[in-house]
């Protein structure tokens, strides 16, 4: 689960910018939209949505926790001398070109700890990395280093709670390379004690960004899996018209909205929905065509393809697997754009997902919108409506509603449009 996220000098955010999941005093939908964790004191949000006006850097929100993720799982295999893939410093200021970029995240991991990892890093070198760890809710400092700007070296430090021995140790930090996290380099070294931690960023943590499509092989695997009962009742239950869906298989190619298969009786198990899809390398594949039932007013069965439905009904598709995944799971899914291509009625539904009875694992749902129908106090609680705008720097500035202290009863929708909250554009006449 996610407690908080924080980013500075990256893209369009100059100073530090934290996003927070704890929730506030008010006890508006407590069961619904309010977790209470054992063995940690928070309450944490299921949700949380953030608006803004275009090119105001809602979207580098998600695209730097992403960035953090890609870090931890693919640094220790870069080569000497790379460069740090993703770093993208704040341009529009004299100093921070050249200053690295700082990450931070606080999660509880499925171990039930709550882990701090912070990570300081331009494209050619990390610069600092540390991680707290809160067995039992006690702050234990596992390792931290830091590069010495006069020797160039790092200075190492290890809390007494890390385990391994001298030599291990010695290892694990002298096999870190400066273009690659510690963290990073320990799992590969087969360290234990940070599996927890790991796994719950490699598999837990899960981001769609804008512009990338959505990997449709999570909602594919259910079906394959004979559970297509799932995805035909969300799809239902969003009122598209649908009422069947199958795969059908094919050893060559035919002109269908279709995906290349491994010939195999089980899919790759899959965690990320925006990765894209890369054929495997294999003599032996097939070519997956989607196809959709529709029921005539005379009881006969009319089949689609699926690339004939609308955008929305693809969209949906592609989403649903990720979404029965991620709220079986109990992992955190992070959607840029929710709205893209739904009807606001279908985005609410999506929403109210991880505020019901399906959400049993605490999974939750970060997302990015103009939608303002969804600024609901039926829907969201009031800490759950985050606002980014740009400052006079043309920095990006993170802000919660709760900053503007709205009463129970304010329209917040209302309130928002009429520039009560600031992040609007200002349109000028043409």
């Amino acid at each position: 689960m996610l407690i908080e996220f924080g980013v500075a000098n990256y893209r369009s955010i100059l100073g530090k910018q934290t996003l927070s999941l704890v929730a506030g005093a008010g006890n508006d939908h407590e069961q619904k939209n309010v977790m209470h964790c054992e063995g940690n004191p928070d309450r944490l949000l299921r949700s949380a949505a953030i608006y803004g006006p275009n090119a105001a850097g809602k979207s580098n929100l998600l695209k730097a926790i992403s960035l953090l993720q890609r870090l931890i799982l693919h640094t220790a295999s870069s080569q000497e001398g790379v460069q740090i893939s993703g770093i993208a410093p704040f341009l529009l200021d004299k100093d921070s070109p050249l200053a690295p970029t700082e990450l931070n995240m606080v999660f509880v991991a499925d171990d039930g700890v709550k882990y701090e990892y912070f990570v300081s890093a331009t494209s050619k070198l990390i610069y600092k990395e540390w991680l707290v760890a809160y067995p039992n809710n006690r702050p234990q400092r596992w390792f931290e280093r830091e590069l010495n700007p006069v020797s160039k070296k790092y200075n190492w430090w290890f809390g007494t709670k890390f385990k391994g021995d001298k030599a291990e140790k010695k290892v694990w930090s002298e096999f870190t390379r400066g273009n690659a996290l510690f963290f990073s380099t320990a799992i590969q070294l087969n360290n234990e004690q940070l599996k927890p931690a790991f796994n719950w960023i490699a598999n837990k943590l899960i981001v769609v960004s804008s512009g990338i499509p959505i990997d449709p092989l999570l909602s594919i695997d259910l079906i394959k899996l004979n559970e297509e009962g799932k995805i035909l009742d969300y799809l239902k239950a969003a009122d598209i018209g649908i009422d069947g869906i199958r795969i059908q298989e094919d050893e060559h190619q035919t002109p269908v909205f279709q995906v290349m298969m491994n010939n195999s009786s089980k899919l790759p198990s899959r965690t990320n929905l925006s990765n894209g899809f890369n054929a495997l390398e294999s003599q032996s594949s097939k070519f997956i065509s989607i196809l959709t039932d529709h029921i005539t007013n005379n009881n006969s069965i009319v089949h689609f393809s699926l690339e004939d439905e609308s955008d929305g009904t693809k969209k949906l598709f592609n989403l649903t697997g990720g979404w029965i995944r991620s709220l079986e799971w109990g992992a955190t899914l992070l959607v840029d754009e929710l709205e893209s291509s739904l009807h606001t009625y279908i985005s609410k539904f999506l929403v109210g997902l991880f505020h019901g009875s399906k959400n049993i694992n605490n999974a939750q749902l970060i997302f990015t919108t103009h939608d303002t129908n969804l600024l609901d106090t039926n829907l969201l609680r009031r800490d759950q409506i985050w606002f980014v705008e740009k400052n006079p720097n043309k920095a990006t500035e993170l802000y919660s509603l709760l900053e503007y202290k709205p009463r129970k009863d304010e329209v917040i929708e209302r309130g928002y449009l009429k520039g009560r909250y600031g992040a609007i554009p200002f349109v000028r006449e043409f």
